[in-house]
Formats: C-alpha cells, sequence, structure tokens
C-alpha cells in the first residue's frame, strides 16, 4: 500500500501495467542475431560457388536439382545494354522500316531482271537465248560488261548494255557494279525481282520453274551464314566499322543473289552501311588482312536489318570442294547428265567454317516453308560445254517441275 502511494505521488502509478507489455514485445535478440548470422553464412556461401563452381561426385550429388549446373546457369539471364544510335543510324534505320512496310507495286505484267555481270563477252548467251524463247514480257536483261563490250548474238541481249565502270576483283567496284545493275534495272517498275549472274552461269531449269519460284514467295535469296574462321569475322572485319556495323552482325556468302523490289531500293537508298565498307573492308587492311566487300557488304545489311527476309542460301550453285580460292570449272569431259541431274536435286545449303575446325554448316533449302531443291542456276562452266548444256536444257529442264509448290 505505501509502494503504491509513492508511485502515485511520482506520477507512475501505471509502471506495473507498463513493464509486463514492454517485456512481452521485447525482440528476441539472441534469435534475431542468429537469423543474421546464417543468412550471410548462406550468401557468402552462394557467392563462393558462383565465382568457384564446384566440380565432382559430390557436388553433382549436393546439386543434382539443378543438374549439376553451375549457379550463373540457372541465374536470370541479363540483360546487355542497348546500344545508343547515332543520328545517321536512326534516320537510316527509318527509311529501311518504312521500304519494308510499303507494300509492293502491283504490275499487270511482273518481270524478273536478269542482270549479267561480266568483264566481257557472254559465251552462253545462245544458251540463254533458248530459256528466254517464248517468254517474252516477263523478263527483262541488263549487261554489266566492265573490259569489253560484247558482241550480242540473242535478240533479248541486243542494246541491253549498261554504262559500266572498271571491275577490279575483291575491291569495291565489284558492289559499285552490282549496285549500278539495280539501279538501272529498278527503273523499270515492272521488274519485282532482280537477278545477279555471270558470264559462267548457266541456267539448269525451265523458265516457268524458275519464274515460279522466284515471283511466288516473298524472300530473297541472299547467301549468309556467320564464318568466325580467318576468311570471315576473325580475319575480315575491322573495328572501324563500328559503331554501326558490330562484329557479331558480320556476315558472309556468295555473290550471286536473287533480290525481291523492296530489298532492291534499300540497296540502293542506303550510303551509311555502303560507305562502312567501301572503307573498311577491302584488300590489303591492317595486318595485311583481306576483305571482299561483295562477299560481305549485302549478307551483313540484311542479316541487321531484315533477316528474316532472306533465305540465307543463294540459288546460284558453285562447288567448293577442292577449297582453293576459286571455286571448281567444269570441262566439257565434266558435264553429264548425272552431273546436272545432281544439282537440280541438291535440297540443303552447304558452307564450312573457314578455321581450322571447319565447322559444317547445312541448312535445308526451304521455299514457303516447303523443303525444295536449292539451286536454278550453276556456276563455273568453260565456253566448250555450250553444247552439251544446250543438249541437256532441251532434253532435261525443259517441261520438267513447271510448279515449284508440285513435287513430280
Amino acid at each position: 500500500m505505501k509502494k503504491s502511494q509513492e508511485w502515485q505521488r511520482l506520477g507512475i502509478s501505471d509502471l506495473p501495467h507498463i513493464m509486463p507489455t514492454a517485456q512481452r514485445h521485447r525482440p528476441p535478440i539472441k534469435g534475431t542475431v542468429w537469423i543474421i548470422t546464417l543468412i550471410s553464412l548462406i550468401s557468402i556461401f552462394l557467392i563462393g560457388v558462383y565465382i568457384y563452381p564446384p566440380r565432382g561426385y559430390l557436388s553433382c550429388y549436393v546439386f543434382s536439382g539443378i543438374g549439376c549446373k553451375s549457379i550463373s546457369e540457372w541465374l536470370p539471364p541479363s540483360t546487355p545494354p542497348v546500344r545508343e544510335y547515332t543520328d545517321a543510324e536512326i534516320a537510316a534505320r527509318g527509311v529501311i522500316r518504312d521500304i519494308l512496310q510499303t507494300p509492293p507495286i502491283q504490275t499487270k505484267t511482273p518481270k524478273i531482271a536478269f542482270m549479267f555481270l561480266t568483264p566481257g563477252p557472254l559465251p552462253f548467251e545462245k544458251l540463254w537465248d533458248k530459256f528466254f524463247d517464248g517468254h517474252e514480257g516477263r523478263f527483262s536483261v541488263y549487261v554489266h560488261a566492265s573490259r569489253e563490250t560484247p558482241v550480242h548474238l540473242s535478240r533479248y541481249f541486243v542494246n541491253r548494255d549498261i554504262h559500266s565502270e572498271k571491275v577490279v576483283w575483291g575491291k569495291i567496284s565489284m558492289v559499285d557494279a552490282e549496285r549500278r545493275l539495280l539501279g538501272l534495272a529498278f527503273q523499270d517498275p515492272d521488274n519485282q525481282h532482280f537477278v545477279l549472274l555471270s558470264d559462267t552461269c548457266v541456267p539448269i531449269h525451265n523458265f516457268d520453274y524458275v519464274y515460279n519460284y522466284l515471283m511466288d514467295t516473298n524472300m530473297s535469296f541472299i547467301d549468309c551464314y556467320d564464318d568466325q574462321g580467318p576468311h570471315g569475322s576473325a580475319g575480315r572485319y575491322s573495328e572501324h566499322m563500328l559503331p554501326e556495323v558490330e562484329y557479331k552482325d558480320f556476315r558472309k556468302g556468295s555473290q550471286w543473289f536473287t533480290m525481291k523490289r523492296q530489298h532492291a531500293m534499300i540497296v540502293l537508298s542506303d550510303s551509311l552501311y555502303y560507305e562502312k565498307f567501301k572503307l573498311y573492308c577491302r584488300p590489303g587492311m591492317e595486318g595485311n588482312r583481306n576483305c571482299y566487300s561483295d562477299e560481305h557488304y549485302f549478307q551483313t545489311l540484311f542479316h541487321m536489318m531484315d533477316p528474316g527476309g532472306i533465305a540465307n542460301w543463294s540459288v546460284t550453285y558453285v562447288d567448293w570442294s577442292e577449297r582453293k580460292w576459286h571455286p571448281k570449272a567444269y570441262r566439257a569431259q565434266d558435264c553429264t547428265y548425272n552431273l546436272m541431274k545432281n544439282i537440280t536435286s541438291i535440297d540443303e545449303s552447304i558452307h564450312f567454317t573457314s578455321d581450322e575446325r571447319q565447322i559444317l554448316m547445312d541448312r535445308a533449302c526451304t521455299w514457303n516453308g516447303m523443303k525444295r531443291p536449292c539451286y536454278l542456276f550453276a556456276r563455273k562452266f568453260f565456253p566448250e560445254t555450250l553444247d552439251i548444256l544446250m543438249h541437256y536444257l532441251t532434253n532435261y529442264a525443259t517441261g520438267r517441275n513447271i510448279d515449284p509448290t508440285v513435287d513430280y
């Protein structure tokens, strides 16, 4: 009783009621310390496992729930930072985007532009004349002869020569000639597809088959693959191409393409990426390295800008099995019925990396989602094969596989 009166006099009459409440809510100091310590130990352990992934039977037993993989493999993937485009890139990509979104021009007589890139005479002009015969109004011809103007034998080639400049193998002048051909052919709005051919190219199917193959799909047949070897990215890419062309986007492929009209328009409107290859992809670069724009410019450009719009293989067959600087060239004795039959039936595109591993990269040739033969043309043939090829075009290609959508 006296103690209670004393508490009331001091103004702490409720202290007996407060004290038990405070005691009930006091945090368990020892438990908190234990939890913090445990979390710290687990964190240190996980960091150590991440830096030094465990190996061996014990680690597999302990980590069997994650398949014996390192921590980095089941952590959420890191998102690479998005590179900020330059003003020139923003403008170029805006133009390319609008071109790709523009519907193709509808014409009553859509044509294929056959563009011949040759140093001089066309030894297979007679063969092409037979190929074109009877299909007037469905094709056009353009000839870029950089050294000697051909004397034409076919009515389809007369007056089809365009202004040309000297072309040096491996230099940007090769790309300039291809762009010049595209520019002249593009002026005809009926030209809806563009085919680049050499003086050693020959058709291996009849015209109807080729026409349907190219015109009935919204695809450009541009050869494109990733070669990390010395004759690909590792030996030909230059960091001077940055920031517009990154190492990871650098591609390689055959120069012999077919291209839909939208893609031709992109090539003709491009100056930014073309300039990078003109300056920094050439023979005799720093470190005595060589780069050839005709094998990289179109391939890299469309891999970056419209990868889904290209087939990633060329419809022009060439045999690189000899692994030399130039592909195999066919003599008259080489041109057998079985050779031509085998070329027309190939349905996989094959490449090898140029490093010591020579990794095989094969791709099924799919046309509108269906597996189909890859090739419409073939090279390189010597002029002496003309008569034999004329015979095969008459007896083998004509009337065969008119519609690529049908299995015969």
